[in-house]
């Protein structure tokens, strides 16, 4: 994996330029095409879009949801039972970041997204600093949950998450929101869309247009930290 920048490096500026988020259709679709390159990645994220496959197709689609899925930091669901299971494992910060991308490769998904190239793609944004890992480790040693997303600023955009034993990847994202709460008030968590398993975490959804001057606030935040 090589050695993580202390702080991001500054890629290549991207070769597009994308349409506004608004331009959407009814579906949340704003431009088909462009690459995976680090600079056109964080361009998109800067500008409200993130990147998944057309379908079951090569085709490459970027995509604004109207409304978008956040996690208020303040209203993260934390159950008894999740709250028992905090002490069940050791949570790291991009000690796996491949492993854990890989994770969430594996596993059956209705509309699977993470291809060779978007693997490829987040593994190099990582090396760079922009892309992070959250781990769960078991008492063994074994890792057995986590997630991972792009940082830029106060902007946390979540991308997948995986567990193999329970509430793995739950305990992952607690961690995530304590990490972000540190930064203070303007953080910006992203999940994309408020699906029924992220509504009972917390997720809300939000306008767009609300979302878009979130995140115009979030990424001229101070960046986490994220120690090694």
């Amino acid at each position: 994996m090589g050695v993580r920048p202390d702080s991001p490096l500054r890629p290549e500026p991207s070769q597009w330029e994308f349409p506004p988020a608004e331009s959407a259709d009814e579906h949340g679709l704003v431009a088909v095409g462009a690459d995976l390159a680090p600079g056109t990645l964080l361009a998109a994220y800067r500008s409200g879009l993130f990147p998944m496959p057309l379908g079951r197709t090569d085709k490459l689609g970027w995509w604004s949801p109207d409304p978008r899925g956040v996690i208020p930091l303040e209203d993260l669901r934390v159950t008894r039972s999740l709250r028992r299971s905090l002490r069940r494992y050791r949570i790291t910060a991009d000690v796996a970041f491949a492993d854990v991308i890989d994770a969430c490769r594996t596993i059956e998904r209705p509309h699977g997204w993470i291809s060779p190239d978007i693997r490829d793609a987040y593994v190099r944004l990582h090396r760079l600093g922009w892309a992070h890992s959250v781990e769960a480790w078991s008492e063994e040693g074994e890792l057995v949950g986590g997630l991972y997303g792009v940082s830029i600023g106060g902007l946390f955009a979540g991308e997948s998450m995986f567990h193999v034993d329970r509430d793995a990847s739950k305990v992952a994202l607690v961690s995530l929101v304590g990490r972000l709460a540190q930064g203070g008030v303007g953080r910006l968590l992203d999940v994309q869309w408020a699906t029924e398993h992220m509504q009972s975490l917390g997720a809300v959804e939000i306008p767009r247009s609300e979302y878009l001057t979130r995140l115009k606030a979030a990424v001229k935040q101070p960046s986490a930290l994220w120690p090694r």
